[in-house]
This record gives C-alpha cells, sequence and structure tokens, in this order.
C-alpha cells in the first residue's frame, strides 16, 4: 500500500523515468478526470465521473487507471484561502486513505485553490454556453490542477536554479 500523503519530491522520487498521472477534482456529485502524457508535460481533460457509491467510483477510477497504465495519483486538496482545511479537504483526505489500498499507487494532494473558479473563468472567455460548461468543468479542473503539479514536478526534476 503506498502512503496517501507523500509531497512532491517524495512522488518525484518513486515515479519511473515515462509513465501517466491521473488527476483528481473530488467533487460531492462527480470526478473529474485529467491525464498527463507519458513524459509527465502536458495535462489533457479525460472524462467526468458521476458518484454513486464508493464501490462504484472505485471501478470507474480503476478502469480509467488501467486504461491509462497510470503511475501515479494527483488529487486536488481544496483548502480554505488562509490555507486551514475545513470539511472538504477532509472528506477529500478520507476518500484518499479509503482508495490507497485500492490502487496501490502513489498519490499526493495538490493544493486547488481557486481552480474551479479560474477554470470556469477561462470557458466563459472563451463563450462556452452554461450547460456546456457544467459538462466540462470538473475534467478541466482536474486539468488545471494536475498541470501544477506537472510543472512542480519539472522545476523539481531540472533542480535548484543557479
Amino acid at each position: 500500500m503506498k502512503r496517501a500523503d507523500l509531497t512532491l519530491e517524495a512522488l518525484a522520487a518513486m515515479l519511473p523515468p515515462r509513465g501517466a498521472l491521473l488527476g483528481l477534482d473530488l467533487g460531492t456529485k462527480t470526478i473529474g478526470l485529467a491525464l498527463s502524457d507519458l513524459g509527465r508535460t502536458i495535462a489533457s481533460p479525460l472524462e467526468v465521473i458521476r458518484r454513486t457509491k464508493f464501490q462504484a467510483d472505485l471501478v470507474a477510477l480503476r478502469r480509467a487507471i488501467a486504461d491509462h497504465a497510470v503511475v501515479g495519483l494527483v488529487l486536488g486538496l481544496p483548502v480554505n484561502m488562509d490555507g486551514s482545511e475545513g470539511p472538504r479537504a477532509q472528506a477529500t483526505r478520507g476518500f484518499a486513505r479509503n482508495i490507497a489500498p485500492a490502487v496501490d499507487l502513489p498519490l499526493v494532494f495538490w493544493d486547488e485553490r481557486l481552480s474551479t473558479a479560474a477554470v470556469t473563468r477561462t470557458l466563459i472567455e472563451a463563450d462556452a454556453s452554461r450547460k456546456r460548461r457544467s459538462e466540462v468543468v470538473d475534467k478541466v479542473a482536474a486539468a488545471y490542477i494536475l498541470q501544477g503539479a506537472l510543472d512542480r514536478l519539472r522545476s523539481i526534476a531540472a533542480g535548484p536554479s543557479t
């Protein structure tokens, strides 16, 4: 079983040189999924899982992991603006504790403050209809979260700048 409280630096040390990461934007009704390329440079929206029961959510998550040969998970952590953790962050940590033994992949949390707001603003600027925004916002938010983690992983790999 992999720990569900790794730092991004620890995740970087345990990942193989190539392999996709799966980003998750956990909501109460949906789980947005995003996938990185094998070189872990770009995050792309993948799909939205409509949440029902935990076991059904886990089956859908395992399917995405298997279909895309995922080597690690990045889970958006909804911390408050002041950095504290409220009920949603606690629920996200609980979800991570529950899935960690079932998927046996390294998992790291990534601060997702304002990710949905930023994605929604971008979709509005792109003139996406309200219906279209509601269909894609979760998976696009997952890509936004995953891209932030990928960018940080790249800077970790590059080492300290001189």
